[in-house]
């Protein structure tokens, strides 16, 4: 809808780029804010926070590499397009995950209130990430043949595979409004009913998961690759992302009941 924010002379502010930026900053600010009121060693915090969010984007380039691997070897002049791609959300939560995992256990962190700390602050972020894919016409929804939700993109020169002046789903739209308000739901329980650590955690990535499952079904970008089935029968399919989203329930589920029991054998 509006790829390009601004220009100054030769330099081009892309407004997804902007939003991104925002996105991140948002997340940190939050992270630490949280941190300090829980009294968690401010710089160990500070560089969690950062080389996460630093290898989740090196990893959401990467998931994206492989999940559209037969796409870049047919036109490998494009994987220089990487570089100003975010990628895919789940590749940059799994391996920032992941490296969150090490660094937690090598400073001797809490994995449990840094994960609640975090949950939060990743759901802001992600919102304007999604804004930015609504500005930039990536991730873009399917034919909505005359749905009244219905978005139409026009021709501003988008290099994303968006349908132009085609009615579609307004799937970032979408996905931007539920992360918000899992934002809103995620700080409201933090502050008022965190009854054990760990718990807020769980719940960002049980509601993440039922977002991304529900909204998958609404995508139009095929190359995210399908199970069974494909976009020919979109709600008789399962795509990669909703096979990723049911792990994350069953996980989450898990781990919700692992952080209780493990609080109760604490005030036995």
């Amino acid at each position: 809808m509006l790829p390009v924010l601004f220009k100054i002379g030769p330099l081009t502010i892309h407004t997804y780029g902007f939003l991104l930026a925002v996105g991140v900053l948002s997340a940190m600010l939050l992270g630490l804010k949280l941190g300090k009121e829980n009294n968690i060693n401010t710089k160990d915090l500070s560089d969690l926070i950062f080389f996460s969010i630093l290898i989740g984007l090196l990893g959401a380039k990467i998931y994206l590499f492989f999940t559209e691997f037969g796409y870049y070897t047919k036109n490998p002049a494009r994987i220089k397009d990487l570089l100003t791609q975010a990628g895919a959300f789940y590749g940059g939560l799994i391996f920032g995950l992941l490296f969150a995992l090490w660094f937690i256990r090598k400073k001797k962190m809490d994995f449990k209130k840094i994960g609640d700390i975090a949950s939060p602050a990743l759901a802001l972020g992600h919102f304007f990430g999604r804004m930015g894919c609504f500005a930039a016409g990536c991730c873009f929804g399917r034919d909505a043949h005359g749905c009244s939700i219905g978005i139409v993109f026009p021709d501003l020169s988008q290099e994303t595979g968006v349908p132009i002046g085609k009615l579609l789903f307004p799937t970032q739209l979408m996905e931007a409004i539920l992360n918000l308000m899992n934002f809103v739901v995620l700080l409201f329980l933090y502050k008022k009913h965190r009854t054990f650590n760990g718990k807020i955690f769980a719940i960002y990535i049980f509601n993440y998961s039922l977002i991304r499952f529900f909204v998958e079904y609404f995508r139009g970008d095929s190359d995210r690759g399908y199970v069974f089935g494909g976009m020919e029968t979109p709600f008789l399919s399962l795509s990669i992302p909703q096979l990723i989203s049911i792990a994350g329930i069953l996980i989450s589920v898990f781990l919700y009941l692992k952080f209780r029991r493990e609080m109760d054998k604490e005030d036995q």
